[in-house]
């Protein structure tokens, strides 16, 4: 359901990690997929718990507040669930690495296709899927 028990995020807090996401999985892609353990901590807090209580996070909104670049609030919620997804991937690419496997590299691919439209075009694919899913499907009260 959409979740309004957490504080909203800012706008361009979230395209800029969108941005640093994107930026570790190329690192992953063409240094070492060890790059996706960093991804899958941060996504791990920031999923579950929720977007404050990753340091980071907290680092990012207190830069742009103070430059005035945080844009606009959005429900957190279908962030969260982006990030779930994120943290899924990245365990996904990492436990394939570790497995010898050489198709670690396409949730790799896949998290660099997603988390490019969200910093580019601030469009979150598992945020649509979030937001569609509880339009079709609504939580009966």
């Amino acid at each position: 359901m959409l979740r309004f028990d957490v504080p909203q995020v800012w706008s361009h807090v979230t395209r800029w990690e969108a941005f640093l996401t994107f930026v570790l999985c190329l690192l992953a892609y063409f240094a070492t997929p060890w790059f996706f353990a960093p991804l899958a901590a941060q996504a791990l807090v920031r999923g579950f718990f929720g977007h404050y209580r990753e340091p980071m996070h907290r680092v990012w909104v207190r830069l742009f507040e103070a430059r005035g670049w945080a844009g606009r609030k959005e429900n957190a919620g279908a962030k969260m669930f982006a990030n779930k997804i994120l943290f899924v991937a990245s365990i996904a690419g990492l436990m394939l690495y570790l497995a010898g496997s050489a198709l670690w590299k396409i949730p790799c691919l896949v998290l660099l296709v997603f988390s490019t439209l969200e910093w580019a075009i601030s469009f979150c694919a598992a945020c649509w899927a979030y937001g569609f899913w509880y339009r079709k499907f609504p939580p009966s009260a």
